[in-house]
């Protein structure tokens, strides 16, 4: 069994929180931000079983500001 670390990118969408992995693709959701990334690992997880994913290392993630009228 390997284990990897992996970005869990979230946001909120009415009451749900939706996490998304960037590396795999996979997306889950929970009304809560702990539930929403435990789906999201569970999702993530049956999704590595079937496809296995190269490791491509950590997502980078930044953020920012884009002007608006």
């Amino acid at each position: 069994m390997t284990t990897r670390t992996l970005t869990a990118v979230l946001h909120r969408e009415g009451q749900w929180y939706v996490a998304e992995c960037p590396e795999t693709g996979t997306v889950s959701q929970g009304e809560t931000i702990e539930q929403a990334v435990a789906n999201l690992q569970e999702a993530t997880e049956l999704y590595l079983e079937e496809f296995a994913s190269p490791d491509t290392g950590r997502a980078w993630v930044t953020t920012f500001e884009a002007c608006h009228a």
